[in-house]
């Protein structure tokens, strides 16, 4: 799957020379920082890497465009759709015992713990089916420490280690964005992100998302590597890694996952997602857009869009475009935004004339409709991103700028037009 998706790509870059897994594949995922690089020869492997690193071909291949995908994501969280399981898997084909050291995991920067699974998707069954994505930072050939952060997966964890059990669990690497980013939502307990793609799949493709039962766990059949694996009471020190804001996260001790067997697809490819690089933005920032479009639309009736910045790593700064209907609604906006993704740091609220994927228009909204005095909104002390290397303690001021135009002046604020 992931080598046909490949081929769709106009503007892939292929890679054909021996390339290392030990910093070196870093230096092309940053030289070709948004375009799609499928590397021919890892240590023998292939690798694809920056492969959903803009929007527009996010939104392209889901068969949308910018807004659109916002929409798409909003009604899938609100609505899921039961997925469909089959018999067959590709992967299937080629079953083989674990060697994580033989496996084309890099190491991307200097100063990181070890070899990283960046891209992989945890797949576990209790009282429902959770899948989530973990950094893994290569142990041995078998084993491997993942990150678990206080949510549903460690939830899980923590439940089977305090009945003497390890949790089983399943390991993808290699999947079609729809999967990806349902894998990356923030939803309720009980609620499973492989229907959330099901809801993806359903509307950008007209079909649910496919899965088989592997010894009792649903498993993608869009899957290019697939891990048996069991996470364990040992914890062993995990990091430094580097996360989404180009920052060395602090090392701590994690639970230790144990790979037992190991599929793939004839000709596998293997994601390598880039730290802090595009990709990473997209893929963990997207999937909170709908989070903060919610919560704005609980205040707010008419919403047209949010976007995460990139320049804020798309995880702290954002632009929410709305049509104020009183005096208020653009502050109303900023508090909103604020809580529908608490990591967040700033937010600029615009008219809905403004285009809020140009950040020029962003900042001539900034520029001509916002006054300091007036329209700025700072929060002290508030409950921030772990990952701001600047807050303390987990605290941060947020700032919110209301850059819409008075509603008793609008005349006064409008841009010039050719035409009418």
């Amino acid at each position: 799957m992931l080598r046909e998706i490949l081929e769709r790509f106009d503007d892939l870059v292929v890679i054909e020379k021996p390339v290392s897994k030990e910093i070196e594949i870093t230096k092309f995922l940053l030289k070709y920082k948004d375009k799609p690089i499928l590397f021919k020869d890892v240590e023998g492997w292939e690798v694809a890497g920056n492969v959903w690193s803009t929007r527009e071909r996010i939104a392209k291949f889901l068969s949308t465009d910018n807004k659109g995908l916002l929409e798409i994501l909003y009604r899938a969280i609100e609505n899921p759709k039961e997925y469909a399981v089959v018999d067959k898997a590709e992967f299937l084909k080629n079953k083989e015992s674990v060697n994580l050291l033989e496996l084309p995991i890099p190491r991307y920067y200097p100063k990181d713990g070890g070899h990283y699974f960046t891209s992989a998707m945890v797949i576990a069954k209790k009282d429902f089916v959770n899948v989530s994505f973990h950094r893994m930072m290569v142990l041995d050939e078998e084993r491997a420490a993942i990150r678990l952060v206080p949510r549903h997966l460690y939830s899980m964890w923590k439940d089977s280690v305090e009945h003497g059990e390890e949790l089983e669990v399943r390991i993808v690497v290699g999947n079609p964005v729809h999967l990806l980013l349902a894998g990356a939502t923030s939803v309720a307990y009980g609620v499973s992100e492989l229907e959330i793609a099901s809801a993806i799949s359903l509307e950008a493709f007209g079909k649910p998302v496919e899965v088989v039962n592997l010894d009792g766990i649903p498993v993608p059949v869009e899957s290019e590597f697939v891990f048996k694996a069991k996470i364990t009471d040992e914890l062993v020190d995990e990091g430094p890694f580097v996360d989404i804001t180009g920052t060395y996260d602090i090392v701590r001790k994690q639970p230790v996952v144990v790979f037992e067997e190991m599929y793939h697809v004839d000709d596998p490819i293997f994601h390598a997602l880039l730290p802090g690089g595009y990709e990473h933005y997209m893929l963990m920032g997207l999937p909170k857009e709908p989070q903060i479009y919610a919560s704005v639309k609980k205040v707010v009736p008419k919403v047209h869009g949010v976007r995460l910045t990139e320049g804020g790593c798309m995880w702290l700064h954002a632009v929410v475009s709305i049509t104020k209907q009183h005096e208020g609604d653009g502050k109303n906006a900023i508090l909103a935004a604020f809580a529908g993704h608490p990591s967040l740091k700033r937010v600029v609220v615009v008219d809905e004339d403004v285009n809020i994927y140009d950040d020029r228009e962003v900042e001539w909204a900034i520029a001509t409709r916002f006054q300091p005095d007036r329209d700025l909104v700072i929060i002290s002390n508030a409950r921030g991103s772990s990952l701001d290397p600047s807050g303390s303690d987990g605290l941060t001021a947020k700032w919110g700028i209301d850059a819409t135009k008075p509603l008793n002046k609008k005349g006064e604020f409008e841009r010039v037009k050719l035409y009418s």
